[in-house]
């Protein structure tokens, strides 16, 4: 990357709009309440990482999967290759031109994103992609996709991106679709085979 952002942290976190979210699994036990007055760290995940980190992050991107294959239409979503996604970190992205993000909120691990080089004849020359926005039901109201996501634009702006590209499904991700157009990211045309049905399309020029 042109300018490494390594870690990012903010005081106290402030109740927002709620970010992208899904069904949480049984280990997902924090209270809100806590999370209210814990303080936000944003993680980049390089080689130097401590496996306990990379351990939750692998956690938070299965569980994006998970939600992903519950949702009507998305029969040809392979979880085989998430599995191998997460497994790989935090290389599967920085072998991609890219990297990935864990939000940690009171020490907790709460969410998780990560963008890569995209090219092609539908893409804006020097662009990125936004990949596996993710947040913990537990962390709803806190604007952490919010926060994920202005990281991943900071750092593309940093390193003189030109776009951020994204997928998403408005019917299963009401709250994230709400999100990206909240962030002046607009429809675009298809740039990727994706096989989930129901999709858009999004860029935000930069």
């Amino acid at each position: 990357m042109d300018a490494p952002f390594p870690e990012e942290t903010s005081g106290a976190i402030e109740s927002q709009d709620p970010a992208r979210r899904g069904a949480g699994r049984s280990g997902d036990n924090l209270r809100s309440d806590s999370l209210q007055s814990g303080t936000l760290h944003i993680a980049e995940l390089t080689a130097a990482t401590p496996e306990p980190l990379l351990a939750a992050a692998r956690e938070l991107l299965l569980e994006y999967g998970q939600f992903v294959i519950a949702q009507p239409g998305a029969a040809r979503f392979c979880f085989g290759s998430l599995q191998q996604e997460a497994d790989g970190l935090p290389d599967s992205f920085l072998s991609q031109g890219g990297a990935s993000l864990l939000a940690l909120a009171g020490g907790a691990p709460v969410g998780f994103v990560a963008w890569r080089a995209i090219s092609g004849p539908a893409i804006k020359s020097d662009s990125w992609e936004l990949k596996r926005l993710w947040v913990r039901p537990s962390a709803r109201g806190l604007a952490l996709g919010r926060r994920l996501t202005q990281a991943v634009l900071d750092r593309a702006m940093a390193a003189r991106r030109t776009a951020i590209y994204l997928d998403t499904a408005p019917q299963s991700m009401a709250s994230a679709h709400r999100l990206y157009l909240d962030m002046g990211f607009t429809p675009c045309a298809p740039y990727n085979d994706n096989p989930v049905e129901g999709l858009v399309w999004m860029v935000k020029f930069l």
